[in-house]
């Protein structure tokens, strides 16, 4: 039968397709009417910067690692079954061996059997390029059951051109937590490209964050959430000299964005907490050396209590996750037929953590940059600290129990340069003028705070060859005080004299802020991974030695 317009529904002019549309924008919806009016009490399990840290980390005590935390989430959440588990990126790249050596696949899928919801794209997402990033987001998200473990979506709303790069990103996603709408928005760091390779972000272009957060936001309370929830990629990275409050991008963050309940960082190993424009705002250490509870009670549309509990998951007297123990098992097997092979003996403990190579000399700064430059010969050699990733020995676990691992002297084996290095950089070898390493040392300590001489940036040089100062209270840009060979003579600010460099193919594509370096000399050689593992074998003994190398003053000296 035809239907005439007198039997159909009626038609809609333009006046009245407007009118309707303000009268839905305005009303409240039938999910906002739903909501529960008694207290929900909703859960928040959250790890920061996670790394595919699979395994403890420490010994003794050991703390953190897949299995052991996916028994700890899912404790959490018998307990309270109103709970989301998210994380705000950098869960892979820069991993162990473990991981790093089967494209990350175990992290994710670790995750998975972790339970976690949600995780936002930071700068390590891309270390690999688009190709491996599209892998890992469609094995995060699939949903055929042939992936073992619950799916789960990456978001970040500040990404221009992403879906012509990569699919499966959102900007949000909206979650049902016992009857409340929460809705979880992802925030990507800004600095991301600088941090990588060229290239690997294709035609991705980051936007402002705040405005990015801001207009979600609004979309997500139009559509009725409750709560709203920020997974920001940054973190806290120094303190005020006279309050002590903690500052950094985090804070930045919270300070300017608005109507935001949560909002939990990243990027930087430092716990925090506090109340920023009534957001509870949140960062754990990295690796899974601390996790947290967040605590938001929800009654008749709207955040009332909040609170936050930081837990460190200690692994004596818990069992782990046999779902997680089993997955594992081929890959550690896999592994150990190449990486448990015996290269040298610590004599000691060689740190790393905490920052402590992003602010000066340390030890196993020095062991890599010796590597570097006694492979090629060269004067110097320059690693930035954002690349040394574990200490000595890892958190690698052989399955060779013989092995000494818990006590000095260690035993060193092949998987333990490929932890401390786990990024796959080929090296470079080049010449430098005067002038470039002036310029280099001075974008090397540029992050340092001159209240505390302290920083977390990943541009700060671990070197060889060569010595300088700094001056922690100057201005960036004008701290270096002086530059010498080891022996003493000095090298000056100009472009007449010349030495020769090994150093990183992403120091010397201008990563961490060294574009003073890309002007097109090197070419790549070898895996910076593989010759630790040959620099270590060749040593035998090693110990760890700080001697003078970088300099920290606060007024000028001369060597």
């Amino acid at each position: 039968m035809r239907v005439t317009p007198s039997s159909a529904t009626p038609r809609r002019g333009p006046l009245l397709v407007a009118l309707l549309a303000i009268v839905a924008l305005l009303a409240p919806s039938a999910a906002i009417a739903a909501r529960p009016a008694g207290p929900v009490d909703i859960q928040i399990l959250n790890v920061s910067d996670w790394h595919g840290q699979i395994d403890p980390n420490g010994s003794p005590p050991a703390v953190g690692g897949a299995a052991y935390l996916s028994t700890l989430f899912k404790d959490a959440r018998q307990a309270n079954p109103n709970t989301l588990t998210l994380t705000a990126g950098d869960s892979v790249g820069a991993t162990p061996p473990l991981s790093a050596y089967f494209e990350d696949v175990p992290a994710i899928i670790s995750e998975r059997l972790m339970g976690l919801d949600a995780d936002t794209l930071g700068n390590h997402n891309f270390d690999s390029g688009l190709g491996r990033l599209q892998d890992q987001i469609d094995l995060a998200g699939d949903v055929s059951g042939a992936v073992p473990g619950k799916p789960f979506t990456y978001l970040s709303a500040n990404l221009k051109n992403v879906n012509e790069n990569v699919t499966g990103v959102d900007k949000m996603k909206m979650f049902n937590v016992g009857g409340v709408k929460v809705a979880v928005i992802g925030i990507t760091n800004p600095e991301a490209p600088e941090l990588v390779l060229p290239g690997a972000f294709g035609t991705i272009q980051i936007t402002d964050p705040v405005a990015a957060a801001n207009r979600q936001r609004e979309v997500a309370r139009r559509a009725g959430a409750s709560v709203v929830i920020a997974l920001i990629h940054a973190g806290i990275t120094g303190e005020d000299p006279i309050t002590a409050a903690k500052t950094g991008p985090l804070v930045d963050f919270a300070n300017a964005v608005t109507g935001y309940d949560l909002i939990l960082g990243d990027h930087t190993d430092v716990q925090y907490s506090g109340i920023h424009n009534g957001a509870l705002v949140t960062e754990n250490r990295s690796k899974g050396l601390t996790y947290s509870k967040v605590r938001l009670t929800v009654q008749n549309g709207a955040v009332t209590q909040k609170g936050v509990d930081f837990l460190t998951p200690t692994i004596a007297g818990v069992t782990p996750d046999p779902a997680v123990v089993s997955m594992l098992d081929p890959y550690r097997l896999d592994l150990a037929e190449i990486f448990d092979e015996k290269i040298a003996v610590a004599t000691a403990f060689f740190p790393r953590g905490g920052n402590v190579e992003r602010s000066g000399e340390v030890a196993i700064g020095n062991l890599v940059a010796d590597a570097l430059g006694s492979k090629y010969d060269t004067q110097l050699a320059l690693y930035n600290a954002g690349s040394i990733r574990q200490p000595l020995p890892t958190s690698y676990v052989p399955l060779d129990t013989t092995l000494n691992r818990s006590t000095p002297p260690y035993d060193i084996v092949v998987g333990d340069p490929y932890g401390v290095l786990p990024f796959g950089n080929t090296l470079v070898v080049r010449d430098v003028t005067g002038a470039q390493l002036w310029a280099a040392m001075e974008n090397g300590v540029s992050r340092i705070t001159s209240s505390t001489c302290l920083g977390a940036d990943g541009r700060f040089p671990q070197i060889s060859g060569f010595k300088f100062a700094f001056d922690c209270t100057a201005a960036a840009g004008s701290r270096i005080l002086w530059i010498t060979l080891t022996d003493g003579t000095a090298i000056p600010n100009s472009a007449a004299s010349t030495y020769s460099l090994t150093t990183s193919n992403f120091v010397n594509a201008g990563g961490d802020g060294y574009t003073m370096f890309k002007d097109g000399q090197g070419a790549s050689l070898e895996p910076d991974a593989d010759v630790l593992r040959d620099y270590l074998r060749a040593v035998g003994t090693i110990t760890p030695t700080i001697d003078g190398r970088i300099v920290k003053v606060n007024a000028p000296v001369t060597p």
